[in-house]
């Protein structure tokens, strides 16, 4: 399926990093699921090894306790497990965070009801992400209102104008924002202590490495290609914690 030209992986490598560089909302040329695949599955491979180069050289000196993984794994059975945090955890962070990268309406309302969910329940209710407790249907309820609410507003075609505006202007502020905004959240995933806090953007550089990944794979494939990304990256890292026990 896969032509072995090495330099043609390379290019892809290229292509994404002139993208970091310079993003763009468009792209000129069409590109086949063939080379999506491939381009995606290079890029998979460069993010691991990136994450193995930074957990390694984190783990000389320091080694934090990931707690949401443990919560996890203490709270589910190992199917649900990787269900949850191999399935449904990265349909959620991708509809927040690279969705509505591509500007629509309906793409802004569901990311916005994501946000109303994710506010809710760290914020206001104090609970997690994966918790039906008795606060469930308020922070569904919440994440409703806020969609339903942000749809409401873009139906003013003046505002919706003006917003589209803003995407096609002002892009590289939602890219880079959007990707770090998703990696710094993840410092939740550890005890909030001085140490760890001071860390963040050592800590969260495998997350941000994913998350500009993600957002070039979204503009310029779709939102399957970075869900999948998603999708897959989580579900190995879940299955070998799994594994090793």
């Amino acid at each position: 399926m896969f032509s072995l030209h090495p330099q043609k992986y390379y290019q892809f490598v290229l292509n994404f990093f002139a993208f970091v560089k310079s993003p763009a909302i468009s792209f000129d040329s069409p590109v086949t699921r063939q080379d999506k695949i491939a381009e995606s599955v290079t890029l998979f491979i460069l993010k691991f090894l990136f994450a193995i180069l930074i957990a390694s050289v984190i783990g000389i000196f320091y080694e934090p306790q990931n707690l949401t993984d443990k919560s996890m794994s203490d709270r589910f059975i190992p199917i649900l497990y990787l269900l949850i945090g191999g399935m449904l955890l990265p349909l959620f962070e991708e509809t927040l965070f690279r969705l509505s990268l591509v500007f629509k309406p309906i793409y802004l309302a569901l990311s916005a009801a994501c946000f109303g969910y994710y506010l809710s329940t760290k914020i206001i209710f104090n609970s997690r992400l994966t918790l039906i407790d008795d606060t469930f249907l308020y922070r569904i309820g919440i994440s409703i209102l806020l969609g339903s609410l942000m749809l409401i507003i873009l139906s003013n075609q003046q505002l919706k104008n003006r917003l589209r505006s803003v995407w096609t202007n002002k892009f590289h502020v939602i890219y880079y924002t959007s990707a770090i905004v998703f990696a710094w959240l993840h410092l939740l995933n550890f005890e909030l202590n001085y140490t760890n806090i001071l860390l963040t953007p050592i800590l969260t550089l495998p997350q941000l490495f994913s998350g500009l990944v993600t957002g070039y794979l979204r503009v310029k494939f779709g939102f399957l290609y970075p869900l999948l990304f998603h999708v897959f990256t989580n579900s190995i890292l879940i299955g070998l914690s799994i594994l090793v026990g």
